[in-house]
């Protein structure tokens, strides 16, 4: 469990190429024992970011410092951390044992010390009896793994981790993630991952920090970024999301009185943003957040009548696509097929009615 001490410090932080400013002055702090992962898409500067923690790349401004000792000018093999990259960087020449024990030639261990702690970490990535061979002999999987010991073996106290997972194939890659996440926890030191996949963060992560173009758009926990994006860019970037404008009535403490096109005057939380009344905005939900009913359902409010105008099939979920009067875009609803049944895969064009419960509607600070 991660304490509330940060490991990293990024203050006011900034990254020049000439007149390219890949970096805008980021203040983030990343705690002990956390797994924090850097999302955003390419040419976004998560991958900047980490190479300046790593010391593979200058700070143009601002300051980094890792537990409590300013960075600059620490050249990476003085710094208290380990990177794994994408490629891996296996040495071919080497075998297994010699390739996770690399960086200690240089520490003048005793050999049986190297040798047990090889072993330690051959055992600690599920690699027993691999020490002898070759990586030419070893599956993409099992090459990550090398990587991860390798870098492990020195006991760093952040591992930097620059999308590892990128070049696995879907299955391969969600069972290292379930391996990453067991290593992170075991061992209990700090993990900073790269990754422009949002499924994986939200699967790895304690905290995520949504990166585009240089800046951090927010940080916060997976279920924090799904449940109450800031703005309709986090809002578009984390999952499906249905987006309809609205005008802010009135204004509360705690909730607001909004009338969404297409749905009417509602009732919606406000809290954490800045709407006051006769406001534009937009206001999100998320497919799986919307109910579908062949019948008017009884006692049932909020609710919104609509047309079914085709449904999809996905094995356990069905997406449907559905007009409601008033919204320029059909709505987007994702269903269990073990709870509902509203027709066969295709077009339907036949009458539904939709609901949701109360906080599924989202505000958003922007239009």
């Amino acid at each position: 469990m991660a304490n509330s001490q940060p490991i990293i410090s990024v203050q006011q932080v900034g990254k020049s190429y000439g007149a390219f400013r890949a970096i805008e002055n980021i203040s983030l702090e990343i705690k002990h024992g956390e797994f924090f992962s850097l999302l955003g898409a390419s040419g976004c500067g998560k991958t900047t970011l980490l190479r300046m923690l790593a010391g593979l790349e200058d700070v143009t401004d601002g300051e980094i410092l890792i537990d409590g000792a300013p960075m600059s000018g620490v050249p990476p093999f003085r710094r208290p951390v380990n990177m794994v990259f994408q490629s891996y960087a296996i040495f071919p020449h080497l075998n297994v044992a010699d390739n996770i024990g690399y960086g200690l030639r240089k520490q003048r261990l005793p050999r049986a010390r190297r040798n047990e702690m090889i072993d330690e970490m051959l055992s600690l990535v599920m690699l027993e009896g691999y020490g002898e061979r070759r990586a030419n002999q070893l599956s993409g999987g099992q090459r990550q793994r090398i990587a991860l010991a390798r870098a492990l073996i020195m006991r760093p106290k952040v591992l930097l981790l620059d999308e590892p997972l990128g070049a696995l194939d879907k299955q391969l890659r969600e069972q290292m993630q379930l391996e990453l996440r067991r290593l992170q926890q075991t061992l209990g030191i700090t993990f900073v991952f790269v990754t422009h996949d949002q499924e994986e963060a939200l699967t790895l992560s304690d905290r995520i920090a949504v990166m585009s173009g240089g800046d951090v758009l927010q940080v916060d926990t997976p279920s924090g970024l799904y449940e109450r994006p800031r703005n309709r860019q986090i809002a578009s970037f984390i999952g499906n999301m249905n987006f309809m404008n609205a005008r802010v009535l009135s204004r509360e403490a705690g909730t607001a009185a909004v009338e969404i096109d297409g749905l009417g005057k509602i009732e919606i939380s406000a809290k954490g943003t800045t709407l006051s009344a006769g406001d534009r905005t937009c206001v999100a939900i998320r497919p799986e957040k919307l109910r579908v009913h062949t019948a008017r359902p009884e006692g049932r409010a909020p609710g919104v009548e609509g047309t079914l105008e085709m449904t999809t099939y996905l094995g356990e979920r069905s997406h449907h696509r559905i007009r409601v009067p008033g919204l320029d875009q059909p709505l987007s609803v994702s269903s269990q097929n073990s709870t509902i049944e509203v027709g066969a895969p295709g077009t339907g064009q036949r009458p539904v009615w939709l609901t949701w419960a109360d906080g599924a509607l989202i505000p958003l600070n922007d239009a």
